[in-house]
């Protein structure tokens, strides 16, 4: 190889980083939140479309449209190197920071919307629950009242 084709097989290497990088993307993504199997399908086909455009784009870009063996060999090189060194490492900070922010937020939330429903409470179901227990008590009344002189008619 020359030293263009060295340059190339190089960046193909890095490809294949960025390509294993884009699927922990999408692994860390389903560690974090549970999907149903049709969005994993969907995740599925957008990664292969995706880095198959990654992939074209580097071909076009970095060698002139010229498909060569080595350019593959390249992009599965960087791949292997990508999950036997890196992978691991980033999977586990990813997820540590995504289920952080997920708690931090989900912590903020709650305590944002505590005095909402505090509010709530005192304007909304308090005066419906008072309208409902006043209309169950009268309707029980009139129940009684029927139920009586129902009973008085009989006797």
């Amino acid at each position: 190889m020359g030293n263009n084709q060295a340059y190339t097989f190089l960046l193909f290497i890095l490809n294949g980083i960025c390509i294993g990088i884009f699927f922990d993307l999408f692994r860390i993504l389903r560690k974090t939140f549970k999907t149903s199997d049709w969005i994993t399908y969907i995740e599925d086909v957008v990664f292969w479309i995706l880095s198959g455009v990654i992939t074209l784009y580097f071909i076009f870009a970095f060698n002139h449209g010229e498909i060569r063996l080595y350019l593959f060999l390249g992009i599965l090189l960087g791949i292997v190197f990508y999950i036997l060194s890196i992978s691991k490492y980033f999977i586990k900070v990813n997820v540590f920071i995504i289920d952080t922010i997920k708690t931090v937020l989900g912590k903020t939330i709650a305590i944002i919307l505590y005095p909402i429903k505090q509010v709530l409470k005192l304007i909304l179901f308090r005066p419906i629950s008072f309208v409902f227990i006043n209309l169950k008590k009268l309707y029980i009344q009139n129940i009684t009242k029927i139920f009586k002189k129902t009973t008085k008619k009989q006797i």
